[in-house]
């Protein structure tokens, strides 16, 4: 028998076997990324081959990069007022009202208030924004574990074609997570929202009662805003531990964030068991930042499972 087509036929089959590993090992992924300009007001657009994302030390192939824009920017916003604020958030409703009507025809805008460990929805998803700013109201001053709330909305949720993406006003304070750096109750908000692909979004405003003025609640309640913020891809909004004069910047900033934002399809690392995995985004185009969530949900690997 000739040994070198045998051979040749077995080196074949290797071949083949480890393209369809290789090929196994990577399912697709996808992910909202915003990108800001490093300085100046000139947000720099980017094309697929600009994103650089990287799983570990490998960097992963973006597939399609497609601009939330014209035809592609259909948006489902939900507006989140946490009921347990100060009575000075009063002061605020007026610019929120604005931002509200302010929303182009293709967002979507829901408003709801954060109370018991869920959201007592005072307008649903729609295109009447006029509706949905009259629905505004004072919060009742009643504390509750604001995590709680937005775990319960995001499970509720149901994926569509839109992107998903959350405005949070809020002091962070938890009464039933305790006061310091491990709260179970965010870390769980936190990977919810991740899992979903929802990017969060946090104005700080004092809340009311003693949580109000406590300086531990209120700098724990901030660094838990901004790192559900952060962790989500979103970007938290704050000025010292009292009421903001205005929340109208603040509210511009995530108007700029919301139109320069891109939906990524990738081809992630898939492993045994679908979960979380992390991930980083960067680019190598001047003046460009790209800003994402931290984790991306990945299932599992079909030839491992």
């Amino acid at each position: 028998m000739n040994a070198r087509p045998f051979a040749s036929a077995l080196l074949a089959l290797g071949a083949v076997s480890v393209f369809a590993q290789d090929n196994a090992a990577s399912v697709p992924a996808q992910m909202i990324a915003s990108v800001e300009a490093r300085k100046g007001g000139n947000v720099p657009a980017l094309s697929r081959e600009d994103f650089m994302v990287y799983q570990g030390k490998e960097r992963l192939s973006v597939t399609e990069a497609v601009p939330l824009r014209g035809n592609n920017a259909s948006l489902d916003l939900l507006v989140l007022l946490d009921d347990g604020s100060s009575w000075t958030l009063g002061s605020e409703l007026a610019d929120l009202r604005r931002f509200i009507e302010a929303q182009p025809a293709s967002t979507a805008v829901g408003l709801g208030y954060m109370r018991n460990g869920t959201v007592d929805t005072v307008a649903r998803l729609n295109r009447d924004h006029a509706g949905a700013a009259k629905a505004l109201r004072l919060p009742f001053g009643l504390s509750s574990s604001p995590w709680l709330s937005l775990s319960e909305l995001v499970k509720r949720w149901p994926a569509g074609s839109a992107r998903r993406e959350i405005l949070m006003v809020g002091s962070g304070f938890d009464p039933l997570g305790g006061d310091g750096i491990v709260n179970p109750y965010l870390d769980a908000a936190i990977e919810d929202a991740q899992r979903a692909g929802i990017v969060v979004y946090a104005i700080y405003t004092p809340g009311a009662g003693h949580s109000g003025h406590s300086y531990w609640r209120q700098n724990w309640g901030q660094n838990h805003l901004a790192e559900l913020a952060e962790e989500t891809g979103g970007e938290a909004y704050m000025l010292g531990f009292g009421a903001p004069v205005s929340i109208a910047p603040y509210l511009a900033e995530v108007t700029e964030r919301l139109t320069h934002q891109y939906r990524l399809s990738l081809q992630a690392k898939a492993e045994r068991k679908a979960g979380l995995r992390s991930i980083r985004l960067t680019t190598e185009v001047p003046n460009a930042e790209i800003v994402a969530a931290s984790k991306i949900y990945v299932l599992a690997n079909p030839a491992r499972r």
